[in-house]
Order: C-alpha cells, then sequence, then structure tokens
C-alpha cells in the first residue's frame, strides 16, 4: 500500500516539491495510482541522490561544525585590513561573508581587466622581455663587427685591433646587464 507525496515528503525530511522533482526526473518510481512505495523509494532515493547535497535531519542538538583553518582565517583577517574595513578578534560569519564578497569582486574586476586586454600573462610578459633582451644583446655582439674597420680608418688604427677592443668592451658591458633580473610581482 502507497503512501502521499506529501506523507513520504514529511517522513523523508524533504518538501513535497523535491518529492515530485525527482519523480518528474525519474529518480524515484511511483505506483500506478501516483502513490509512494516508502520501502522502494527509499532505495531509489538514496541510490539517486548526491550524499553531499543532501541535508542531515536536525534534531535537538546543535549540529557539529567542522573548525574553521587558521589559513582561512588569517586570509578573511587580511581581506578585511585591506579594504580598511574594521574585524574583531574573532572571525563572524557577516565579516567572513563581507570579505568573501569583497573577493568576489576583486576577482570579477581582474576579469573584467583581462577582457578587456588591460591585464596581460605573467609567462607571455617574461618571455616577450627574455626575447627582447636576447635580441638586444645579438644586436650590440655584432655591432663591433660592422663598425670597427669605419672606426679604425677615422682614427688611422688597424681594424682587427680596434674590433677586438671594441668587442672586449661591449662583451663587459653586457656581462654588467646581464646581472639586472626581470622580476614581474
Amino acid at each position: 500500500m502507497g503512501v502521499s507525496i506529501r506523507a513520504y515528503a514529511r517522513r523523508r525530511g524533504v518538501s513535497h516539491v523535491a518529492v515530485l522533482k525527482a519523480a518528474k526526473a525519474g529518480r524515484i518510481p511511483l505506483e500506478a495510482d501516483g502513490t509512494i512505495d516508502p520501502e522502494k523509494v527509499d532505495a531509489a532515493w538514496t541510490r539517486s541522490t548526491e550524499p553531499a547535497t543532501t541535508r542531515k535531519p536536525t534534531s535537538g542538538a546543535a549540529p557539529k561544525m567542522k573548525p574553521v583553518s587558521d589559513a582561512a582565517l588569517g586570509a578573511v583577517r587580511q581581506t578585511l585590513k585591506e579594504q580598511g574595513l574594521p574585524f574583531s578578534g574573532n572571525v563572524t560569519f557577516v565579516q567572513a561573508r563581507t570579505a568573501h564578497e569583497v573577493a568576489k569582486a576583486h576577482l570579477a574586476r581582474l576579469r573584467l581587466q583581462r577582457q578587456k586586454g588591460e591585464l596581460v600573462n605573467r609567462e607571455n610578459a617574461a618571455g616577450l622581455v627574455f626575447r627582447l633582451a636576447r635580441e638586444e644583446r645579438d644586436a650590440w655582439l655584432n655591432w663591433p663587427a660592422r663598425v670597427a674597420a669605419l672606426m679604425a680608418a677615422e682614427l688611422g688604427l688597424d681594424p682587427h685591433s680596434m674590433q677586438k677592443s671594441l668587442e672586449s668592451y661591449v662583451r663587459s658591458h653586457l656581462a654588467e646587464l646581464a646581472e639586472v633580473k626581470a622580476d614581474f610581482r
């Protein structure tokens, strides 16, 4: 003998709408007369419902809450501090919610800036700087060979010794420049 949808919903601790939705989606079977066989439906409900999305029935005792990590609390405090918002020693739910909303707004702003082309990928920028620096270095390394003969003729010097001298000074200068490291943080 089946029970009504509302009676089953009360027994299960859910709304009758949830039972109707489950029946419509085919997750639970209805009898031919539209009633519910509680044993069959309990088994089907358990099989087709994800445990993480189910509510635990509330008893008189307060639900046991998981402790919040120090890193999460520190992140909330840091976010509130950066925004100039007040926070007490103990982080309240309202403060945590405010920090969460601030972080979401910040991420949305970053996504918008990226879509507008105002932000660049750090790896791409570092690669571009590296390539440009290498091209600049190569141009300077080739420069003494191109101008040494011209400079030697103007100054009345030996072209080979002029080129060697220019190369040594250029290499020395490039070695100094190579010590500078690009930091994109």
